[in-house]
C-alpha cells in the first residue's frame, strides 16, 4: 500500500517507509481512470462531488525555492479543512514543482503520489533519480503532500504511545480488546496534536485539494502516476475529474472494492507467494547462504522462539523479537526484494542467543497518519473476537509461513474501535472514460496482482494491464520494461499491447538490480 522503493530513498513516517528500510527487525509502524472524453462530474456525495464543492476562493499557490534543490519550487496553499464548507476553516497543504528540464518541448504537469499512506509526494518531486531523464524533460513533477502527511498538516502522535500499539495477532478476547482500547488512546492522542485535519484525512478530501492545485496551477489537465495507495488517489481523481486528466498510471494497483475477507485473504496469499518465491531463489542461487537447508523449518523453529520471547533481534541485540516482528521483517524484505541480506537475517537470527533488553531513547512525537487516512477510507468490521480469531486461523493455514499480510492485519487491527465511521468506505471503480494504463508486478508482496486484474475489470475495456513478471513492489522501479512503457504512455499517450508482460529481472545482492 506504498511505495517502498520511493519511499524508502525520501524518507516519510508510515507503513512503507519503515518497509523499504535494509532488513532490520524493525516493528511496522503500519505502506486508473484516464478520461479523454469530457463528462461533468459526478454530483452524488456517496460517489462523485458534491454541488457544494468550490474552488473559487482556492486559487493561489505561494511559492518559493526548495531549501533542498533551489532548482525545485516549494509551494503552500490553504484549503478548507472540510469541502463540504469550502468557505470554512482551512489548512495549509504543501507542494514542490519541479520544471521540466526542457520548457521547449514540455507537455505539462505530472502529479505523483508515492502511497504510503504517508509517503511524502515533495518528497518525490524533489527526487531526480526516479524517473527517467525523458519524463523529467517533457513534465513539471508536482508532488502535493496528502493533507495529514509530510508538510501538510502532518498527523502527528506521541511516541511512546505509538511504540505501545499491540500486536494484530491477539489469542484472548482480552487481547483483541486491548486493541481497539488502544486505538481509541491513539485517536484521542493524535486529534488533539495534530488539529482538525486528522478527522478530515480521507482520500476523497485529497483528490478535491489535488484539483485546487490544477486550478492554481492554470492547468487544463494533469498528468498522474500514483503508486501502491497513491493508485486509490489516482482512482479516484480520474472518476472525479475525467476530463482534467490527459494521462492516469496506476502502478501496484489498490483494489477499492474488497471486502474485509477478500482484502485479508487476497494479500495473505500474496505475501505467502512472495515468502514462496524467495524460497525458490534460494534453491537455484549458489549465492544464498542458506542454499540447501530446509527454509521452511528454519523459519518455524524462529517463530516458536519468537512466541516464547526468546529470540533476540541479530541486527539490534539483545532486543527480542516477537512474532509480529519476524512477519514484519520477512514483508519488509520482499519489497525490492532483498532476498540476499534477508537470508543473511535469518542465518544470523537462528544463531543468536537470548539476551536482555535495551531500552529506547525517548522520543516526542512522532508523523502517524497511517490509521487516520486508512480508517477513513476502509470499512473493515470482523464482528468480534470471535470472527478476527477465525479469521487469523484461516489466513494462517492459507500463508503458513507469513500467516497474513502485515499490511492488511494493520490496517484491520489498526481500525478496531476506531472512534468514526469511514467517509469513503470501498465501493467498484466506476467504468473508464478512456485509456488508462496499470502495471502490477506478478509476484508484489502488498498489492496483490490479483487486485490489478480486478481493477482493470471494473475500470472496462479502455484499461490495459501490463504485468511484470518478478517481484517487488512499484514496478516502475524495478523493470526498464515497465518504466519505458510507462514513459511512451505519458509522453506519447500509447498503451502497450493486450496482455502484454515485461520479463522477470532476477536481484542482485542487497536488492540492487
Amino acid at each position: 500500500m506504498g511505495a517502498a522503493r520511493c519511499g524508502g530513498r525520501e524518507g516519510g513516517d508510515e507503513v512503507l517507509r519503515a518497509l523499504a528500510r535494509p532488513v532490520t527487525a524493525a516493528i511496522l509502524t503500519l505502506t486508473t481512470l484516464f478520461g479523454y472524453a469530457p463528462q461533468p462530474a459526478r454530483a452524488d456525495p456517496g460517489v462523485g462531488v458534491p454541488p457544494r464543492t468550490r474552488y473559487d476562493s482556492v486559487t493561489t499557490i505561494a511559492w518559493e525555492p526548495c531549501p533542498e534543490d533551489e532548482r525545485t519550487q516549494c509551494g503552500t496553499m490553504h484549503v478548507p479543512v472540510d469541502w463540504t464548507r469550502p468557505y470554512g476553516p482551512r489548512i495549509d497543504v504543501s507542494l514542490a514543482r519541479r520544471p521540466a528540464a526542457d520548457p521547449s518541448r514540455r507537455l505539462g504537469v505530472l502529479m505523483v503520489n508515492p502511497g504510503g499512506p504517508g509517503v511524502s509526494a515533495v518528497n518525490m518531486a524533489l527526487d531526480t533519480s526516479f524517473f527517467n531523464a525523458e519524463v523529467s524533460e517533457r513534465f513539471d513533477i508536482v508532488g502535493l503532500d496528502p493533507r495529514g502527511v509530510g508538510r501538510s498538516a502532518p498527523v502527528l502522535c506521541d511516541q511512546k504511545l505509538v511504540d505501545e500499539k499491540p500486536s494484530p495477532l491477539p489469542t484472548t478476547e482480552a487481547e483483541f480488546d486491548a486493541i481497539a482500547t488502544f486505538n481509541q488512546r491513539l485517536a484521542a492522542d493524535c486529534s488533539a496534536r495534530s488539529g482538525p485535519a486528522f478527522h478530515h484525512a480521507d482520500s476523497v478530501s485529497v483528490v478535491r485539494d489535488m484539483e485546487a492545485v490544477r486550478i492554481a496551477l492554470g492547468e487544463p489537465q494533469i498528468n498522474f502516476y500514483g503508486a501502491s495507495y497513491g493508485t486509490l488517489i489516482g482512482q479516484l481523481y480520474g472518476e472525479f475529474y475525467p476530463q482534467r486528466l490527459r494521462a492516469l498510471v496506476l502502478d501496484s494497483v489498490m483494489d477499492h472494492s474488497v471486502g474485509v475477507d477478500d482484502f485479508l485473504t487476497q494479500s495473505a496469499d500474496a505475501a505467502q507467494d512472495a515468502f514462496d518465491e524467495f524460497i525458490a531463489w534460494c534453491a537455484r542461487d549458489n549465492r544464498c547462504v542458506l542454499r540447501g537447508q530446509d527454509i521452511p523449518a528454519m523459519w518455524a523453529a524462529l517463530m516458536r522462539r519468537a512466541a516464547a520471547g526468546t529470540l533476540v533481534d541479530p541486527y539490534d541485540p539483545p532486543n527480542r523479537l516477537r512474532v509480529w516482528d519476524l512477519m514484519s521483517s520477512a514483508f519488509s524484505a520482499f519489497y525490492d526484494p532483498q532476498w540476499y541480506s534477508f537470508a543473511h537475517y535469518l542465518k544470523e537470527a537462528s544463531q543468536s542467543k537470548p539476551a536482555g533488553r535495551r531500552g529506547r531513547m525517548p522520543v516526542d512525537l512522532t508523523p502517524h497518519s497511517f490509521p487516520a487516512v486508512v480508517c477513513q477510507d476502509w470499512s473493515l468490521p470482523v464482528g468480534g473476537f470471535t470472527g478476527y480469531r477465525d479469521r487469523l486461523r484461516a489466513l494462517a493455514a492459507r500463508a503458513p509461513q507469513i500467516l497474513g499480510s502485515p499490511l492488511a492485519l494493520t490496517a484491520v487491527a489498526g481500525c478496531l474501535g476506531w472512534p468514526t465511521r469511514p467517509v469513503n468506505p470501498q465501493r467498484a471503480v466506476q467504468p473508464a472514460a478512456g485509456p488508462v494504463l496499470l502495471v502490477n508486478a506478478r509476484h508484489d508482496p502488498a498489492t496483490a496482482h490479483t487486485w490489478a486484474k480486478q481493477v482493470a475489470g471494473q475500470l472496462g475495456p479502455s484499461a490495459r494491464l501490463l504485468t511484470y513478471e518478478g517481484w517487488g513492489h512499484v514496478t516502475y522501479s524495478h523493470s526498464k520494461c515497465v518504466s519505458e512503457a510507462v514513459d511512451r504512455y505519458l509522453i506519447d499517450l500509447r498503451l502497450p499491447a493486450a496482455e502484454a508482460s515485461c520479463p522477470a529481472i532476477e536481484p542482485e545482492p542487497y536488492g540492487v538490480g
